[in-house]
């Protein structure tokens, strides 16, 4: 395949040899290619998370450049992923409840623009629009596609989660961590590598990336630097995850921070369980219970507030009013059943989370 990038938002698109055009599964502007075989040469499968836009990508230092930002342009952008897997052994309940209450939440409180706000589920009639593994990563392309100090970036995954033996030698516990699109079973899931070379590693200085992921074994899925190992009176250490081969996992400056359904030996819950009214991600639940319930000052009470809201799913839903669409996921009642998985936070940087503001 070839890579060309769209004429209308520049994502970077596989070009079929021959065509003469193509249509982006974003924007779904058409580019036109005069003549196919006057392109670049297409880049070899072991390096093609390495190339965009015809040049072949360098990791970047292991620190920022010097000096002050650049100016703020202060935009927001975010990608939802909501995998219900329908129709198969492999179905879901409530992804695609959390990613239609992610968008409310993102536009309602976050101020995000609604057409800055990129949704992939089933429900989707285009199928471009469809959280296939082609189309996610197209995704990924968009949503770093051209970012700039103050940017805002958000993505959110809610489906299945898995793990399989590191081939690389980058991971410490010799597994790699995956995130599974719709059609992963005929064409494979998404890896940690991937993830990390496509969103993490390119993004400037002044950029700041939030990745919100409610799956089995997400710990590190974005293969960050760092984690935040919290206990439940609230004391944490910073684990270094970084590869003993030394290969660069953070970014080009810019910060990155995820919020993750559980660790990477553990598996997440799609229950109604907690909201006592329709299935859920309990990840997802619990994000938007600490956002509503006023514990959004600072990551590690955000991260105590989700973790408390799982282990302690009988208890009522704190703060003020909220909108009629997460109120309707998240009054629930008291409950008898309990829910093993503890949220997890990692960073491209170790930093105070009792100190740092949480925004989006």
């Amino acid at each position: 395949m070839l890579l060309v990038d769209c004429s209308s938002c520049h994502t970077p698109l596989e070009l079929p040899p021959g065509a003469p055009s193509i249509r982006c599964a974003l924007c779904h502007a058409v580019t036109l290619v005069a003549d196919p075989r006057s392109l670049p040469p297409p880049a070899s499968h072991s390096s093609s998370l390495h190339h965009r836009h015809g040049h072949h990508y360098h990791p970047p230092p292991p620190h920022a450049p010097p000096g002050p930002p650049p100016s703020a342009h202060g935009g927001k952008r975010a990608l939802i992923c909501g995998v219900s897997y329908r129709n198969s052994r492999d179905e879901l309940k409530g992804c695609v409840n959390d990613a239609k209450c992610m968008k409310f939440l993102l536009i309602n409180r976050f101020k995000f623009p609604e057409s800055s706000i990129l949704v992939l589920t089933e429900d989707e009639r285009d199928p471009l629009r469809r959280p296939t593994k082609h189309n996610m990563r197209m995704a990924f392309h968009w949503l770093v596609q051209g970012c700039r100090p103050g940017d805002s970036l958000v993505f959110h995954f809610s489906g299945h989660g898995s793990q399989q033996r590191d081939r690389d030698g980058d991971e410490l516990d010799g597994y790699d961590e995956t995130l599974c699109p719709s059609d992963f079973r005929a064409q494979g899931m998404i890896v940690d590598d991937e993830i990390n070379a496509t969103i993490v590693r390119p993004l400037p200085r002044g950029v700041k990336l939030h990745a919100i992921i409610d799956s089995c074994h997400s710990g590190t899925v974005l293969d960050l630097p760092f984690l935040c190992r919290m206990d439940r009176r609230g004391q944490y250490i910073w684990e270094d995850h970084r590869p003993r081969s030394g290969a660069w996992k953070g970014t080009s400056g810019g910060e990155v921070i995820s919020f993750s359904g559980c660790d990477d030996s553990q598996t997440a819950a799609d229950t109604s369980a907690l909201s006592q009214v329709t299935s859920t991600g309990a990840m997802t639940y619990s994000f938007i219970r600490a956002i509503e319930g006023g514990h959004a000052t600072t990551y590690g009470s955000m991260l105590n507030a989700m973790r408390s809201t799982i282990r302690n799913t009988g208890d009522e839903l704190e703060g003020g009013l909220v909108t009629s669409l997460i109120t309707m996921l998240l009054n629930g009642g008291n409950l008898g059943t309990r829910l093993r998985q503890e949220p997890q936070l990692t960073a491209n940087e170790r930093f105070n989370v009792y100190t740092k503001p949480f925004s989006l």
